[in-house]
């Protein structure tokens, strides 16, 4: 099947993904495509499914058929291929991650033991880069997201909105396709999470990223360009809704 999309708008399109869990169908047939500068939100009650999709565009898991495909990074030689993420191994999908995906959790799932700059700075140095230049990088996205002079503090010593936004850096530091947020605003109150989405929809379109976001919540979902929302490990709506 052709490639669905200009290369320079759509970023990941899943064709007729499945996934089953033993007899347990969690995704049935689910096709979406993602573009460039778009905030996408996933809607449902738990168990509809959107975690299992947004773990199956990421790579996270492997999908029992159908296919999840990646567009060549903006910039890169016309010769790169789209990557087929569905085929990939594990450590094929973890690089795939590492290298072009960011990350944004509800509990942010940062190191206590770590600084706010060495917590953002991880992705780099998994990535190869020295100590001091991924810590000088992640001091310029703790700044540019409000934090800056807090580089130094450990994660107990910040707020949740604050611990948020380090989340966040980490996420963009290595300037991803997409970033994918699972309930990133889950555990924060309602001006905390507006703060909070204001940043990472600022931090990711305004370079030209994705953003997928999973949440229950109807102020965040209204704050993205569009809405999918699935029942029963199907999009209400149709295939592309």
């Amino acid at each position: 099947m052709p490639w669905t999309g200009p290369m320079h708008t759509v970023v990941i399109d899943a064709i007729n993904v499945t996934q089953s869990f033993g007899h347990t169908h969690a995704l049935s047939g689910v096709s979406v495509r993602i573009s460039r500068g778009e905030a996408v939100a996933m809607m449902g009650t738990s168990g509809s499914g959107k975690t299992t999709l947004l773990h199956c565009l990421a790579g996270i898991t492997q999908p029992t058929s159908g296919t999840v495909r990646l567009a060549p990074p903006i910039g890169a030689a016309a010769s790169l291929p789209v990557v087929t993420v569905s085929d990939l191994g594990d450590g094929e999908r973890s690089r795939l991650r590492r290298e072009r995906f960011g990350f944004v959790f509800q509990q942010g799932l940062l190191l206590p033991e770590l600084t706010a700059v060495e917590n953002a700075a991880l992705p780099l140095m998994v990535a190869g880069i020295s100590r001091t230049a991924a810590q000088q990088h992640a001091a310029h996205w703790l700044a540019a997201l409000g934090l800056g002079g807090l580089e130094d503090r450990r994660i107990g010593q910040l707020s949740g909105g604050q611990a948020q936004r380090v989340a966040i850096a980490r996420a963009q530091v290595n300037a991803p396709d997409v970033v994918f947020a699972d309930e990133p605003t889950g555990a924060l109150d309602s001006t905390t999470s507006d703060e909070v989405m204001t940043v990472l929809l600022d931090s990711t379109i305004d370079r030209g990223g994705a953003l997928v976001v999973v949440t229950h919540d109807e102020a965040v979902a209204a704050r993205c360009h569009r809405v999918l929302r699935l029942c029963d490990g199907r999009l209400v709506g149709g295939p592309h809704a």
